[in-house]
């Protein structure tokens, strides 16, 4: 089962490319500390034919109240959609899987560091149950960032919804980010480039200016900030 959010996507799922493969990882509870079995990285390393325990194709986290995995793109890049395996174990995905409670309440940030706070939240989760939570989740968030941010939590004292586990676990199987490798273009195939010349980040879709080049400021980038600002 898989599930899209955002309006049009469909038209892009294959024009992007993946930005995240094979970029570094990290896993903040690692189920067994440097055990290449279940580490980071086997969430960015394109591999997603083998979801389970033991396929050797994903990533496991130790069960705590936080559960934080994120992939740094290296530089800020131009997103469009995230795409996020879960690991499904072997049984069918829904309420009777042992993985599907563990997931429900995820959040999905992306920032220009690897703190989620000083990011921007492109989803939380507050609707999915066991029975409708997807095995694979497509997430439309075109904004600019570094890292993108899996976070869940099970925090002492919050009563959560039924069907949630006890503790937060982050066992992705592959996490997939869509966008332009270049800042300063948009567009379908990343190929036009941002309209106003000193704009360092536009919108990947409309083209509009997100961001100024060092030096300029204005909603078009055309104003020469004072001497000795940027």
């Amino acid at each position: 089962m898989s599930l899209y959010f955002g309006v049009g996507l469909l038209a892009f799922a294959s024009a992007y490319v993946n930005i995240a493969l094979n970029k570094p990882a990290n896993l903040q509870h690692p189920l067994i500390p440097d055990d290449n079995t279940h580490n980071a990285s086997n969430a960015v390393d394109g591999r997603k034919s083998n979801l389970t325990w033991n396929g050797g194709q994903c990533s496991a986290s130790a069960a705590r109240e936080t559960a934080t995995w994120w992939v740094n793109l290296t530089d800020i890049r131009s997103i469009h959609h995230i795409t996020i395996y879960y690991m499904v174990g072997q049984r069918p995905w829904g309420s009777s899987n042992l993985f599907t409670p563990s997931f429900l309440g995820l959040s999905v940030y992306v920032s220009n560091t690897a703190d989620k706070l000083q990011g921007t939240l492109c989803f939380k989760d507050n609707i999915f149950t066991v029975d409708t939570i997807p095995a694979n989740l497509t997430i439309t968030c075109p904004i600019h960032g570094q890292y993108v941010i899996y976070y869940n939590e099970r925090l002492p004292g919050v009563t959560y919804p039924k069907g949630y586990s006890s503790f937060a676990q982050s066992d992705l199987c592959e996490v997939e980010v869509y966008g332009c490798h270049t800042t300063g273009y948009n567009g379908l195939n990343c190929s036009i480039p941002c309209p106003n010349v000193n704009c360092q980040y536009c919108h990947i879709e409309t083209g509009t200016c997100q961001g100024c080049k060092p030096g300029y400021q204005g909603q078009r980038c055309d104003t020469v900030c004072p001497y000795g600002f940027f």
